[in-house]
């Protein structure tokens, strides 16, 4: 009876050791798990003029689980209230000011740990036009603390744009 026990305990260790080789501990993937604050999106046009589609002081968060999925909210740090305080009763402006300066996306993610990017596969967006759609962004800066990565195709033909994030506390 003991020699089973023995033996079913040396069998697991193996698995787990050989399991803990598959990936090496400081992978991309092991880098970014966790939850980050949302700093700033900086777009870069063809011309080299620059932007911030949510302003300079946005607010947001990005969440990468271990499990592989994801979920990103930006939103712009003045976003204007809706006057009516009722979120179904505002004025078309209102709206358009909000979807222009906010945008949620939430889905799965993979990292290529040679190429040094991350993929989005978005399950929905406030975007819907994203939906079941596949973004690669190049991870430009990890650190404990600090995660820059860029999207070199933002759409109509705007540019690239480099999001900033710092790893919440």
């Amino acid at each position: 009876m003991k020699l089973r026990t023995v033996a079913a305990v040396m069998l697991a260790l193996t698995l787990s050791a050989d399991a803990a080789c598959a990936q090496p501990a400081n992978s991309l993937k092991d880098q970014i798990v966790g939850t980050w604050n949302f700093v700033v999106a900086e777009v870069t046009a063809p011309d080299g003029k620059k932007s911030f589609p949510f302003g300079e002081t946005p607010k947001g968060i990005l969440i990468f689980a271990a499990d592989g999925r994801f979920a990103q909210i930006h939103v712009a740090g003045d976003v204007p209230k809706i006057a009516s305080n009722n979120r179904l009763t505002g004025t078309p402006e209102e709206y358009a000011d909000i979807m222009r300066r906010s945008l949620s996306v939430f889905g799965t993610y993979a990292v290529d740990e040679d190429k040094k990017t991350v993929t989005y596969n978005i399950v929905s967006s406030s975007f819907p036009n994203w939906q079941g759609e596949a973004q690669t962004r190049t991870i430009d800066k990890l650190t404990t603390d600090e995660f820059v990565n860029t999207n070199p195709g933002v759409a109509g033909g705007r540019g690239s744009a480099s999001n900033f994030y710092k790893r919440m506390k």
